[in-house]
Protein backbone atom coordinates (compact mmCIF):
# COMPACT_ATOMS: atom_id res chain seq x y z
CA UNK A 1 0.00 0.00 0.00
CA UNK A 2 2.84 2.61 0.68
CA UNK A 3 4.47 1.60 -2.38
CA UNK A 4 1.31 2.15 -4.36
CA UNK A 5 0.84 5.51 -2.48
CA UNK A 6 4.07 6.31 -3.54
CA UNK A 7 3.27 5.92 -7.07
CA UNK A 8 0.10 8.26 -6.75
CA UNK A 9 2.18 11.27 -4.95
CA UNK A 10 4.87 10.90 -7.86
CA UNK A 11 2.38 10.73 -11.19
CA UNK A 12 0.63 13.72 -9.58
CA UNK A 13 4.16 15.11 -9.11
CA UNK A 14 5.07 14.33 -12.89
CA UNK A 15 1.88 15.49 -14.12
CA UNK A 16 1.76 18.89 -12.13
CA UNK A 17 5.64 19.80 -13.02
CA UNK A 18 4.96 18.63 -17.42
CA UNK A 19 1.98 21.09 -17.04
CA UNK A 20 4.30 23.90 -15.76
CA UNK A 21 6.98 23.41 -18.37
CA UNK A 22 4.14 22.41 -21.32
CA UNK A 23 1.94 25.62 -20.89
CA UNK A 24 5.79 27.73 -20.55
CA UNK A 25 7.34 26.29 -23.42
CA UNK A 26 4.81 24.11 -25.78
CA UNK A 27 4.69 20.35 -26.52
CA UNK A 28 7.57 20.93 -29.47
CA UNK A 29 10.08 22.80 -27.31
CA UNK A 30 9.77 20.47 -23.73
CA UNK A 31 11.55 17.93 -23.39
CA UNK A 32 11.00 14.88 -21.11
CA UNK A 33 14.13 16.31 -19.00
CA UNK A 34 13.01 20.00 -18.02
CA UNK A 35 9.99 17.58 -16.94
CA UNK A 36 12.03 15.70 -14.81
CA UNK A 37 13.51 18.59 -13.87
CA UNK A 38 10.36 20.37 -12.73
CA UNK A 39 8.81 17.59 -10.82
CA UNK A 40 11.84 16.53 -9.32
CA UNK A 41 11.51 12.91 -10.24
CA UNK A 42 14.47 11.06 -12.56
CA UNK A 43 13.92 9.59 -15.59
CA UNK A 44 12.98 6.23 -14.35
CA UNK A 45 10.13 7.12 -12.67
CA UNK A 46 9.14 9.15 -15.52
CA UNK A 47 8.81 6.62 -17.99
CA UNK A 48 7.34 4.22 -15.17
CA UNK A 49 4.48 6.00 -15.52
CA UNK A 50 4.52 7.42 -19.44
CA UNK A 51 5.63 5.75 -22.00
CA UNK A 52 6.91 8.99 -23.76
CA UNK A 53 6.33 12.78 -24.25
CA UNK A 54 3.17 12.66 -26.14
CA UNK A 55 1.73 9.37 -23.43
CA UNK A 56 1.87 12.43 -20.88
CA UNK A 57 0.52 15.38 -22.63
CA UNK A 58 -2.53 13.31 -22.96
CA UNK A 59 -2.85 12.25 -19.50
CA UNK A 60 -2.60 16.17 -18.91
CA UNK A 61 -5.52 16.92 -21.60
CA UNK A 62 -7.43 14.14 -19.92
CA UNK A 63 -6.83 15.46 -16.36
CA UNK A 64 -7.77 18.97 -17.53
CA UNK A 65 -11.08 17.31 -19.67
CA UNK A 66 -12.31 15.79 -16.74
CA UNK A 67 -11.62 19.14 -14.80
CA UNK A 68 -13.47 21.06 -17.06
CA UNK A 69 -16.10 18.73 -18.18
CA UNK A 70 -17.14 18.08 -14.88
CA UNK A 71 -18.24 22.04 -15.02
CA UNK A 72 -20.43 21.26 -18.05
CA UNK A 73 -22.21 17.94 -16.48
CA UNK A 74 -22.87 19.96 -12.97
CA UNK A 75 -24.81 23.03 -14.92
CA UNK A 76 -26.60 20.35 -17.79
CA UNK A 77 -27.97 18.18 -14.16
CA UNK A 78 -28.89 21.70 -12.74
CA UNK A 79 -32.05 23.47 -12.81
CA UNK A 80 -30.19 26.78 -14.17
CA UNK A 81 -31.96 28.23 -17.01
CA UNK A 82 -30.26 27.28 -19.99
CA UNK A 83 -28.55 31.15 -21.25
CA UNK A 84 -27.33 31.43 -17.61
CA UNK A 85 -25.91 28.00 -18.06
CA UNK A 86 -23.99 28.73 -21.05
CA UNK A 87 -22.64 31.78 -19.77
CA UNK A 88 -21.57 30.82 -16.80
CA UNK A 89 -20.22 27.50 -17.92
CA UNK A 90 -17.37 30.02 -20.38
CA UNK A 91 -16.70 32.09 -17.06
CA UNK A 92 -16.24 29.25 -14.68
CA UNK A 93 -13.31 27.27 -17.38
CA UNK A 94 -11.88 30.83 -17.94
CA UNK A 95 -11.49 30.87 -14.22
CA UNK A 96 -10.00 27.36 -14.39
CA UNK A 97 -7.94 28.46 -17.24
CA UNK A 98 -6.46 31.22 -15.09
CA UNK A 99 -5.62 30.14 -11.91
CA UNK A 100 -5.04 25.98 -12.75
CA UNK A 101 -1.92 25.21 -14.35
CA UNK A 102 -3.25 21.54 -15.12
CA UNK A 103 -6.52 23.11 -17.27
CA UNK A 104 -4.31 25.95 -19.07
CA UNK A 105 -1.41 23.31 -20.09
CA UNK A 106 -4.23 21.27 -21.26
CA UNK A 107 -6.06 23.99 -23.36
CA UNK A 108 -2.48 24.37 -24.61
CA UNK A 109 -1.45 21.32 -25.68
CA UNK A 110 -4.72 20.15 -27.07
CA UNK A 111 -4.60 23.45 -29.30
CA UNK A 112 -0.91 22.03 -30.60
CA UNK A 113 -2.68 18.31 -31.08
CA UNK A 114 -1.42 18.54 -34.59
CA UNK A 115 2.04 17.62 -33.27
CA UNK A 116 0.28 14.07 -31.66
CA UNK A 117 -0.19 10.60 -33.55
CA UNK A 118 -3.90 11.28 -33.62
CA UNK A 119 -6.07 14.02 -33.37
CA UNK A 120 -7.72 15.46 -29.82
CA UNK A 121 -11.28 16.83 -30.59
CA UNK A 122 -12.87 15.35 -26.62
CA UNK A 123 -12.72 18.70 -25.40
CA UNK A 124 -14.30 21.02 -28.12
CA UNK A 125 -17.05 18.44 -29.09
CA UNK A 126 -17.90 18.27 -25.05
CA UNK A 127 -18.04 21.24 -24.72
CA UNK A 128 -20.37 22.08 -27.54
CA UNK A 129 -22.70 19.09 -26.83
CA UNK A 130 -23.61 21.33 -23.80
CA UNK A 131 -23.75 24.09 -25.26
CA UNK A 132 -26.45 22.62 -27.32
CA UNK A 133 -28.14 21.02 -24.35
CA UNK A 134 -28.11 24.76 -23.04
CA UNK A 135 -29.39 26.20 -26.18
CA UNK A 136 -32.56 23.63 -26.80
CA UNK A 137 -32.88 24.71 -23.03
CA UNK A 138 -32.84 28.29 -23.40
CA UNK A 139 -35.41 28.53 -26.77
CA UNK A 140 -38.16 25.82 -24.41
CA UNK A 141 -37.86 28.89 -22.09
CA UNK A 142 -37.91 32.03 -24.28
CA UNK A 143 -34.71 33.29 -23.75
CA UNK A 144 -33.26 31.64 -27.02
CA UNK A 145 -34.82 32.48 -30.77
CA UNK A 146 -36.70 29.68 -32.34
CA UNK A 147 -35.01 30.05 -35.32
CA UNK A 148 -31.58 29.33 -33.99
CA UNK A 149 -29.60 26.77 -35.59
CA UNK A 150 -28.61 25.16 -32.17
CA UNK A 151 -26.13 23.18 -33.14
CA UNK A 152 -23.91 26.04 -35.70
CA UNK A 153 -24.47 28.28 -32.88
CA UNK A 154 -23.21 25.67 -30.50
CA UNK A 155 -20.09 25.15 -32.67
CA UNK A 156 -19.86 29.32 -33.06
CA UNK A 157 -19.80 29.80 -29.36
CA UNK A 158 -17.36 27.31 -27.88
CA UNK A 159 -15.01 28.52 -31.06
CA UNK A 160 -15.28 32.07 -30.09
CA UNK A 161 -14.80 31.41 -26.57
CA UNK A 162 -11.24 29.47 -27.58
CA UNK A 163 -10.49 32.44 -29.63
CA UNK A 164 -11.26 35.00 -26.96
CA UNK A 165 -9.17 32.91 -24.33
CA UNK A 166 -5.98 32.24 -26.89
CA UNK A 167 -5.66 36.28 -27.34
CA UNK A 168 -6.40 36.90 -23.73
CA UNK A 169 -3.43 34.21 -22.95
CA UNK A 170 -1.62 36.15 -25.09
CA UNK A 171 -2.01 39.97 -24.29
CA UNK A 172 -2.24 39.77 -20.60
CA UNK A 173 -1.54 35.73 -19.70
CA UNK A 174 -5.53 35.46 -19.30
CA UNK A 175 -5.66 38.69 -16.58
CA UNK A 176 -8.55 40.14 -18.53
CA UNK A 177 -10.35 36.70 -19.73
CA UNK A 178 -13.89 37.65 -17.69
CA UNK A 179 -14.13 41.22 -19.18
CA UNK A 180 -13.45 39.67 -22.81
CA UNK A 181 -15.61 36.69 -22.39
CA UNK A 182 -18.21 39.61 -21.44
CA UNK A 183 -17.79 41.18 -24.06
CA UNK A 184 -17.99 38.30 -26.40
CA UNK A 185 -21.64 37.48 -25.06
CA UNK A 186 -22.57 41.41 -25.40
CA UNK A 187 -21.75 40.47 -29.31
CA UNK A 188 -23.30 37.45 -29.42
CA UNK A 189 -26.42 38.15 -27.47
CA UNK A 190 -28.27 40.57 -30.04
CA UNK A 191 -28.39 37.24 -31.92
CA UNK A 192 -29.37 34.67 -30.33
CA UNK A 193 -32.43 36.47 -27.84
CA UNK A 194 -35.78 37.76 -28.78
CA UNK A 195 -36.01 41.29 -29.55
CA UNK A 196 -38.43 42.02 -26.75
CA UNK A 197 -35.82 40.35 -24.01
CA UNK A 198 -32.98 41.91 -25.66
CA UNK A 199 -32.59 44.78 -23.30
CA UNK A 200 -32.82 42.72 -20.26
CA UNK A 201 -30.86 39.85 -21.26
CA UNK A 202 -28.25 41.77 -22.51
CA UNK A 203 -27.14 42.88 -19.14
CA UNK A 204 -26.78 39.37 -17.80
CA UNK A 205 -23.61 37.95 -18.51
CA UNK A 206 -22.36 41.09 -16.03
CA UNK A 207 -24.63 40.46 -13.45
CA UNK A 208 -23.87 36.82 -13.65
CA UNK A 209 -19.58 38.09 -13.71
CA UNK A 210 -20.78 40.25 -10.39
CA UNK A 211 -22.71 37.81 -8.81
CA UNK A 212 -19.74 35.09 -8.94
CA UNK A 213 -17.59 37.70 -8.06
CA UNK A 214 -19.16 38.69 -4.73
CA UNK A 215 -19.73 34.82 -4.28
CA UNK A 216 -16.30 34.35 -4.15
CA UNK A 217 -15.49 37.60 -2.20
CA UNK A 218 -17.25 35.99 1.05
CA UNK A 219 -15.10 33.03 0.84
Amino acid sequence: MAQQARAVVTRAAIISGAAAVFQQRGYGSTSLADVCAEAGVTKGALYFHFDSKEALARAIIESQHELSSAIGRDLVASNMRGLNAMIVMTLEIADQLHNNPVVSAGVRLTIEAANFASPVDAPYLDWMKAAEVFLRRGQVEGDITETVEVCSAAHFLISGFTGVQVVSDVLTRREDIQQRLVEMWHMLLPGLVPTDRLADLLTLPERIRASRQAALGQH
